[in-house]
């Protein structure tokens, strides 16, 4: 299944995740409280922010449920199979090959593309407190944009939360 394309910003209210997953906002709330990899943060005035990672999982999390046909403990027990990087691998001798179960184009495409992927730093993987990902490199033009936004939400934050105080 192909997503929805995601715009190129730095943060999402839950209205625009909704409408980029297709789902309602109690859906999305619902999906934060079973599975803790989708954990939006929230501003000063208390309105979720989702960040792309949080869209990307949302996305994910959909298809598992609904195109996938997973329940949610199933969804869950993927989820945290995916992240530790799939399964076990199985040691074969050439006799036992012979008498293995074939796999599907798509099974061996996934395992060649696993292969040819470069080693992956399991310290960053899995750190110990909360993640930090390691900025791409990015224009200035690029960097000037996402301050811009940045601020045009902490100004509307403090909008809001003036608005609340009156």
């Amino acid at each position: 299944m192909s997503h929805p394309a995601i715009p190129e910003k730095l943060f999402f209210k839950i209205g625009e995740v909704c409408d980029i997953c297709g789902v309602q906002a109690h859906v999305l709330r619902y999906w934060e409280t079973e599975f803790p990899t989708l954990a939006p943060q929230k501003n000063r005035a208390g309105q979720r922010t989702y960040r792309r990672r949080d869209v990307e999982m949302a996305l994910r999390i959909k298809e598992l449920l609904y195109d996938e046909q997973y329940t949610i403990a199933g969804a869950k027990k993927r989820l945290a199979n995916d992240t530790r990087g799939g399964s076990k691998l199985k040691v074969v001798s050439p006799e036992t090959a012979s008498a293995a179960p074939t796999t599907s184009p798509a099974q061996t495409q996934r395992a060649t593309e696993r292969s040819a992927a470069p080693p992956r730093d399991r310290a960053r993987e899995f750190p110990a407190s909360a993640p930090v990902k390691e900025p791409k490199p990015a224009s200035l033009k690029q960097i000037a944009e996402d301050l811009r936004e940045i601020l045009a939400l902490l100004e509307r934050d403090d909008a809001d939360l003036k608005s609340t105080r009156r």
